[in-house]
């Protein structure tokens, strides 16, 4: 016999809307496609906090828009995260060359005082904290077909230059594919899942041949995303931060398996 919490849980996830469900896992994948393989090149390099600062960089841009009164889906408001991460970008190129060796320590003082600045801005807003709350777990739920849409056009644009012309962007020319790339996708799914999407898939296929870490690292972020999704919808929990941890426990149980798959 099963329990009655089981026969509930399993009631829902067969009533699952998936008009809500279906659009925010087409955005989780979005997000992954330029995500995944930009997080390896992060790791690689070892700056591992780049992503968290240009997303809270972008993230102040769209508060400052909100300040000013902009319309919250407004070009307005993407062209000031986008310009915010572009600048902030661009700090990181001469932070990089002007003082390497401490370049990390600089990138984590730069997410700190982005943090910091939304927060000032945000501070005489009675729905601050909503849009704090927003601009780190996201709304991946209500994305809409008009993001979507930009969405997938900016991704394919962006994954043509990354494995078209990668060896002649340099330095400076993969901040900036970053940086659109994240000005984008932290609106949609939030700081949280960007640094998770970036990083976690990344951290769990490092073990793996070369040749399977891209595929493995993306089937890892789409399984998440699904079971992130559902359990959100049937557990009427945030789906921001239950996406995280379904792509922390699934990144785990691979890491933990490929090592011993690899020899």
């Amino acid at each position: 016999m099963i329990p009655s919490t089981g026969a509930a849980l399993i009631d829902h996830w067969y009533t699952l809307d998936w008009h809500i469900v279906g659009p925010a896992l087409l955005a989780g994948l979005l997000v992954l496609a330029t995500h995944v393989p930009l997080g390896m090149e992060v790791l690689r390099k070892g700056i591992v906090f780049i992503d968290l600062a240009i997303a809270q960089i972008a993230g102040l841009g769209v508060i400052a828009a909100d300040a000013l009164g902009w319309e919250p889906q407004g070009w307005g408001v993407q062209v000031a995260a986008a310009t915010a991460a572009l600048l902030g970008a661009a700090l990181m190129t001469w932070l990089e060359r002007r003082w390497p060796d401490v370049q990390e320590a600089l990138i984590g003082a730069l997410f700190v005082l982005a943090s910091s600045a939304g927060i000032l801005l945000l501070a005489g807003n009675p729905h601050g904290g909503e849009h704090l709350k927003d601009l780190l777990v996201g709304q991946i739920l209500w994305v809409t077909d008009a993001q979507l849409l930009s969405m997938a056009t900016l991704t394919a644009a962006l994954l043509a230059l990354w494995f078209g012309a990668r060896q002649r962007l340099g330095q400076a020319g993969f901040y900036v594919v970053f940086a659109l790339a994240v000005t984008a996708s932290v609106q949609l799914v939030g700081v949280y899942l960007v640094f998770s999407s970036l990083i976690m898939p990344a951290l769990a296929v490092r073990h793996a041949s070369r040749r399977w870490q891209l595929p493995l690292a993306w089937g890892l972020g789409a399984a998440a995303y699904l079971a992130g999704l559902a359990l959100s919808a049937v557990l009427d929990l945030p789906s921001g931060a239950v996406v995280v941890v379904a792509m922390a426990g699934l990144g785990l149980a691979l890491a933990r398996v490929l090592p011993s798959a690899r020899h």
